[in-house]
């Protein structure tokens, strides 16, 4: 099991950091490409459009697949176009091998989550989710500065390293990675996989709380910054050192999430940090110090690390023939989520002119999701451990 954690954590760790290198270069590529701070984002923006259309296509494909194929042949696209980031002479090239980079990406990390219920056994599932779930957050945590750091020496710098990096995992996946085509009996066409997925009535319930869940958390997440420095008046750096304490928090909760489960259950602990999570944010927005907004913040983001590898967990669980294509679906749903809660959240953030509206809408979007998953039935009895499609 130690040895699966690892490879899913450094996976993870690899790709999330990728997604986050490129921000501390847009002024020095900007300037070196001529072109405006504003059109800058796109390089950011050509990844998550090439990981967010293609993870719609990954998934069904790697449900026909063993599923170690796809991962080694997606880290070795990811290297590749990573690599030829770093050769990239004017924007058009940037966009274009960071959209390819996209792509590769999203044929990586659904085999993750799918592989982890078929690998490992059934109690350490939710303990191997959140160490994946970990990666994830360190590379929030260090993406930028290792960006920062590694382009001191030149801007080509990150993508060398993180393609290297790509390789080396590559390698140490093939050999310590047993074959994932576990639990594929039937072998289903593209869009077979699709409707065998849209007739499971639990997955389709569970997607629904994630899309809404998410969106009420990247809400929150998106204008801590704004109420940090309009209410409080940090400075940008205080701001990015107030959101590594939140990160923390999130890491936290991924690498220790499963004692919760052990002690109380998946279910009532997914109850538990629901409801927690609505209490926190129906107070939020009427604390009046920095201080106990970031405690208060930092103990928000403890729960959402618990609660992830839950949402993770009990969505695998609803299929055994097509784990891919819920994992891709539901990072789909996550950055429709996040999209959502960009323009939701300008729009509340200018109509109250401080974090009410956000916060508020963040407790009602997770009471919602937990209805949701009530009405499925989730918190009545336990999980099955799979449901064939």
């Amino acid at each position: 099991m130690r040895r699966y954690s690892l490879m899913f954590f450094l996976i993870m760790f690899l790709i999330g950091t990728d997604t986050f290198l490129i921000s501390p270069l847009l002024p020095t590529l900007a300037d070196m490409y001529g072109i405006s701070t504003s059109i800058s984002g796109w390089m950011v923006s050509a990844y998550a459009i090439g990981y967010a259309c293609f993870a719609l296509i990954s998934g069904p494909i790697s449900d026909g697949l063993d599923r170690k194929k796809v991962m080694l042949a997606g880290l070795f696209a990811f290297a590749i176009s990573t690599f030829l980031c770093g050769f990239s002479t004017t924007f058009s090239m940037m966009l274009f091998f960071r959209f390819l980079a996209g792509i590769s990406a999203s044929f990586v990390t659904p085999q993750v989550w799918a592989s982890i219920p078929v690998i490992v056994e059934k109690k350490s599932i939710v303990k191997v989710m959140g160490y994946a779930t970990a990666g994830l957050s360190v590379s929030q945590l260090v993406g930028i500065p290792i960006g920062s750091y590694l382009a001191v020496a030149s801007w080509r710098t990150p993508f060398f390293v993180i393609s290297g990096a790509a390789v080396l995992l590559l390698i140490l996946n093939f050999f310590l990675l047993p074959s994932l085509e576990l639990g594929q009996k039937v072998k289903q066409t593209f869009w077979a996989t699709y409707i065998n997925v849209l007739h499971n009535p639990k997955a389709l319930s569970y997607l629904l709380a994630y899309l809404i869940f998410q969106t009420g958390s990247f809400t929150s997440i998106t204008f801590i910054s704004t109420w940090f420095t309009n209410s409080f008046g940090l400075t940008l750096a205080g701001v990015g050192t107030a959101m590594i304490a939140i990160g923390a928090g999130n890491l936290i909760g991924s690498l220790f999430g499963s004692k919760l489960v052990e002690h109380l259950g998946l279910e009532h602990s997914f109850l538990v940090e629901l409801i927690a999570l609505i209490m926190l944010y129906l107070i939020l927005p009427f604390v009046n110090t920095f201080w106990l907004a970031e405690l208060m913040l930092t103990v928000a983001f403890l729960f959402n690390g618990f609660i992830f590898p839950l949402f993770m967990t009990t969505l695998q669980s609803t299929t055994t023939n097509a784990r891919s294509t819920i994992s891709s679906l539901s990072n789909a749903a996550m950055y429709f989520g996040e999209t959502l809660a960009g323009v939701i959240g300008g729009v509340l953030f200018k109509q109250f002119h401080n974090y009410l509206g956000i916060s508020l809408f963040a407790a009602v979007m997770i009471l919602i999701a937990l209805l949701v998953y009530a009405k499925s039935g989730i918190f009545k009895s336990e999980v099955a451990n799979s449901t064939e499609n």
